[in-house]
């Protein structure tokens, strides 16, 4: 469905110190990288979706109200531990890792803002003997 999600950031060098540990965990390669500029994440193996940070090309990083990223994670414990990286690297918690049952019955998620205000989701949806086997 999806060819590429795209955010702005003001600082290159914080964003990329900031996503590339959470990209790493949930088992995004690194696959192009701009040095001060851009960066790109997918999963190995696979073309497409990419993730890409990069400064703006015109005016300044904003973040929007009401668009988020949400990414895929393997499992339950995947979902806690990119939570726990980004709030150590100075995310803002926008909801701590747990069910959301109002989505569906095994989404198990958490949000948080990065270094310049864009929202993130890591979700599981798989049931927990699953999700945590």
């Amino acid at each position: 469905m999806l060819s590429h999600v795209t955010i702005a950031v003001s600082d290159f060098d914080r964003a990329r110190d900031f996503y590339l540990p959470l990209m790493t965990r949930l088992g995004f390669d690194e696959t192009w990288l701009a040095p001060g500029q851009e960066a790109a994440y997918r999963e190995p193996g696979k073309p497409r979706p990419l993730f890409f940070l990069t400064k703006p090309f015109e005016g300044e990083a904003t973040p929007g109200n009401g668009p988020m990223v949400g990414f895929l994670a393997r499992d339950r414990a995947t979902v806690r531990a990119c939570f726990d990286l980004a709030i150590a690297a100075g995310a803002k918690n926008e909801g701590a890792p747990g069910l959301r049952p109002r989505y569906h019955p095994d989404f198990y998620g958490a949000y948080f803002r990065d270094p310049d205000g864009n929202k993130v989701c890591v979700a599981c949806h798989a049931e927990e003997e699953a999700a945590e086997s």
